[in-house]
């Protein structure tokens, strides 16, 4: 049974019990703070677990895409040299909100292992937790699993409920017993059944784990059921296909096998087995799925881990002897295997792979400047590497640590590896770092569950009248009231303020009623479904829960934001009009003064190109189209033509916002009647912010007209200090450059002429040292080039030579020492300006022919260059 189809059978039979099939979502999770990466199918349904979110369906179904990359959960460097690790996996699983619990749970399972996928039961073993006598007697009395071939499996992990077969969310919140189901591949396979001591062999393999929430668990550990008890299974798709097709490594799967021989065709290997063909097809899953998602190779965060597995991959690929580009060619063959089963990752298969090829060929390029580096640290070591030099050569070019090691063993060298690790291990934490971000308005869990969703006015109206405060919350907690001059956040039960979302900040304004006002600073979603309106209280008396307020936008704030948040649609259809169809939104910031739009492309977008894009945006502004607002099926909209951000949470019904044949989007946001009431459209800044990552900044309406007034106004002053008129300021200005560079060029050919004329002078005082001329001399009024082309001149005329030259300015001293012919091996250029310049409290360094740096102009320099001729001549006689 090929991969695909396994996938493919799981979701149709619970579709056929009545389950929602739910798709995968985003590798990089939603408004979830406590992950880097999505890696578990839990992961999209912690808050309907936590009672902060309400679905419309009580079952559920899916094939989860998960990441095991980076953070807690780091299976990195295991991947490809055991049979089941992986970067990147697929979790299958069923979900029960308050339906269903364990005997059907237990039913579904044993009946789909055995009836439909055609697993032999006797092959089967399950574990439960040591005191679940009622999931025990389901597998034994109804399933009819033998007692032998069921283990109970207590707190195994040093402290009350901390086993394997016992989850919790976090150490208080939802929790329970659960279930593991066991594969037996048979005696000839080494390893014990779980809970044996030699448990950890490969003979008995989980695949199926079956949790039941059914506790919550308080600070102080007792343990209370839970109203409605949920259940939530995952059973690894790779793991089962390996069972399915009897063999014992995820890696000979028949999806694995297809990519695995494109990478050996690829890298001209023959040996189908070899470890480093295994890296590189797991990685190209790992690194596809999350370009998908929006993750791009950078320095920090969820793009440090990405930029790492990639160059794993290619490191590997550099081991089987490649010298040029060939992992990005593996993501068509991924296509044609998972690509049926995720059309988005079909649908970007030219953006991934152009974004793979950019990375891979700017390795390539550093990989001689990071040779030159490791020279450098070589040339300075007593025999080790230091971990920190290690690492910024694993950082900075990509060098990972094995690489390091293998050219330091050339190279009778060993690599610190302690403090190597050490500088690993901050990195992570930073990594870690840049995945956290802060959840300004947390919801407190039992608020949650007394409460209807915050209905939302704002569309049409921006003020009310008797609205209830539903709750206030502060620091994650709710209180009854707030006196005045405090700040909290309080939950109405219907609202016309904008909660923070989708790019669009938050609404601003007042809540009032007879005893006082709450200024609203910020309105935020708590829970997905409640409206936080962030701010101070001031009143004669405390606002308490129960109390009816008018609630009141500053709507010269909201229509600035609405101008800009439907100048972004526009916009982003622009950008893909002009630029193609793989640009796709990064990020958004719709404020009141201004918009920013981040998209991916891989290279500055050209003056002539955003001059066409803001063209099109004001012809659409011009055109003034109706800005309609529908109600549909998630499906429908799609069929409809709307476009929707990948990773995004969409319910099942959703708005779509199309203005004209334009832009048709998917957007919760607040819009323009019309197109025309944008006014104008203004791009004041393209810029990079990542790798394959580009912003635009623009204003509109009052914004673009008082930047354009601005411009006006700074084009009339250039004018008057060029004494032209505005229509003449480029060619005026174009002549002015022009004869600057004439001057410069006649100052740099006096300069070389000067040089010339002193170095002529001093190589007639050249000190003759065991047959090799030194010079060490200050020249007045050379900068650093002048100094370069000196020693240059010097070094032809000397042969065999060392020369120090140093020039003075403003205070400054500029160093350069070049080393010539016989002297070649015997002294090294960067030493000599490391000797110089350390003196005069400066550095410097560079090849060892070659070197320059910089100081202070000190009155002892002339002593001090005197003195280094003898310190060569010593380095010379040595």
């Amino acid at each position: 049974m090929k991969t695909a189809d396994i996938r493919s059978a799981f979701l149709d039979y619970f579709r056929t019990k009545d389950h929602t099939i739910v798709p995968s979502s985003s590798l990089v999770p939603a408004n979830d703070p406590t992950l880097l990466f999505t890696n578990s199918g839990m992961v999209q349904f912690k808050n309907v677990f936590l009672g902060s979110e309400k679905l419309p369906y009580v079952r559920a179904a899916d094939v989860q895409r998960c990441l095991r990359a980076g953070g807690k959960h780091n299976d990195l460097d295991s991947v490809g040299y055991t049979a089941r690790h992986h970067t990147f996996f697929e979790m299958l699983g069923n979900w029960s909100f308050g339906d269903y619990f364990k005997r059907d749970t237990i039913g579904y399972a044993w009946d789909l292992l055995t009836n439909v996928f055609k697993l032999p039961p006797e092959r089967l073993w399950v574990t439960v937790y040591h005191n679940d006598d009622e999931a025990y007697g389901i597998w034994k009395d109804e399933m009819g699993v033998p007692a032998e071939r069921i283990v109970r499996i207590g707190d195994n992990k040093g402290a009350p409920y901390a086993s394997d077969n016992f989850w919790q969310m976090a150490d208080t919140g939802p929790c329970g017993p659960c279930t593991e189901i066991f594969y037996d591949h048979g005696p000839e396979i080494a390893g014990g059944p779980p809970g044996s001591p030699d448990e950890d062999g490969d003979r008995y393999i989980e695949i199926w784990n079956l949790v039941f929430m059914q506790f919550d668990r308080a600070p102080d550990g007792t343990l209370s059921p839970l109203p409605a008890p949920c259940v939530d299974t995952g059973m690894g798709l790779e793991r089962l296909a390996a069972v399915l097709q009897h063999v014992h490594s995820n890696y000979e799967i028949d999806l694995f096998q297809h990519l695995i021989k494109v990478a050996a065709e690829l890298t001209h290997t023959q040996d189908l087995a070899n470890k480093s063909l295994r890296v590189i097809a797991d990685h190209i899953r790992a690194c596809s799925f999350l370009i998908v998602d929006g993750v791009l190779p950078s320095n920090e965060g969820r793009g440090y881990v990405l930029r790492r597995i990639i160059r794993r991959a290619l490191r590997h690929g550099w081991m089987l002897g490649v010298r040029g580009d060939f992992f990005w060619k593996m993501v068509q063959p991924l296509v044609e295997e998972m690509g049926s089963a995720y059309p988005e990752l079909a649908a970007k298969q030219s953006f991934v792979e152009e974004a793979l090829r950019t990375e891979e060929r700017r390795f390539g390029e550093t990989l001689e400047n990071g040779m030159r580096l490791f020279d450098a640290v070589a040339a300075k070591s007593s025999g080790v590497i230091p971990g920190g030099d290690a690492f910024r050569l694993y950082d900075t070019y990509g060098f990972p640590v094995d690489l390091t090691a293998d050219i330091a063993r050339e190279r009778g060298l060993t690599v610190d590896m302690d403090g190597f690790e050490q500088s690993m291990k901050e990195q992570q934490d930073r990594s870690r770092e840049g995945g956290k971000f802060e959840a300004k308005g947390q919801m407190p869990a039992e608020l949650a569950s007394q409460l209807k969703p915050t209905a939302f006015l704002g569309y049409e109206v921006v003020s009310s009248q008797a609205s209830k405060v539903l709750g206030i919350v502060r620091a994650g907690k709710q209180i009854d009231q707030i006196a005045p001059g405090e700040e909290a956040l309080v939950i109405l039960d219907r609202t016309p303020f904008y909660a923070e979302s989708g790019g669009q900040v938050g609404d601003t304004g007042s809540l009032s009623n007879a005893a006082g006002t709450f200024a609203v600073a910020d309105t935020l979603k708590m829970g997905g479904v409640f409206f936080g309106h962030a701010g101070r209280w001031q009143g004669t008396q405390p606002l308490r829960t129960g109390d009816l307020v008018d609630a009141s936008v500053d709507t010269a704030r909201r229509q600035a934001i609405v101008l800009n948040h439907s100048a972004t649609h526009l916009l982003h259809a622009a950008l893909r009009e002009v630029l193609g169809e793989h640009v796709t939104q990064k990020g958004s910031l719709v404020a009141p003064d201004r918009l920013r739009f981040d998209f991916a492309h891989f290279k500055p977008v050209s003056r002539e190109e955003l001059a066409r894009i803001e063209t099109l945006v004001n012809a659409e502004v011009r055109r003034n189209a109706q800005a309609e607002v529908r109600h549909m099926a998630y499906d429908d909209a799609i069929a409809f033509g709307a476009m929707a951000l990948f990773g995004e949470k969409y319910g099942d019904e959703v708005r779509v916002l199309k203005m004209g044949d334009f832009s048709t989007e998917l957007c919760g946001g607040t819009h323009v009647s019309r197109t025309g009431d944008i006014g104008l459209f203004k791009i004041v800044n393209e810029a990079g912010v990542a790798s394959g990552v580009r912003r635009i900044e623009a204003v509109t309406g009052a914004g673009a007209l008082a930047y354009v007034s601005e411009e006006e106004r700074r084009l009339g002053e250039l004018s008057q200090m060029l004494s032209t008129s505005g229509d003449d300021v480029t060619e005026k200005l174009r002549q002015l450059l022009d004869r600057q560079k004439k001057l410069e060029r006649e100052l740099e050919s006096l300069r070389a002429k000067a040089a010339g004329s002193l170095t002529g002078n001093l190589a007639s005082e050249a000190k003759d040292i065991a047959g090799i001329k030194v010079i060490a001399a200050r020249l007045e009024g050379l900068d650093a080039k002048a100094l370069r082309d000196g020693v240059d001149q010097l070094k032809q005329q000397l042969a065999d030579c060392v020369v120090v030259l140093a020039g003075a300015a403003d205070g400054r001293v500029s160093l350069v020492a070049g080393v010539h012919g016989k002297a070649a091996g015997r002294v090294k250029a960067g030493d000599i300006v490391a000797h110089v310049a350390g003196q005069i409290e400066g550095k410097g360094g560079g090849r060892p022919d070659m070197a320059q740096g910089g100081g202070l102009d000190k009155p002892q320099l002339p002593d001090i260059l005197t003195g280094t001729v003898d310190w060569v001549g010593q380095q010379l006689s040595g």
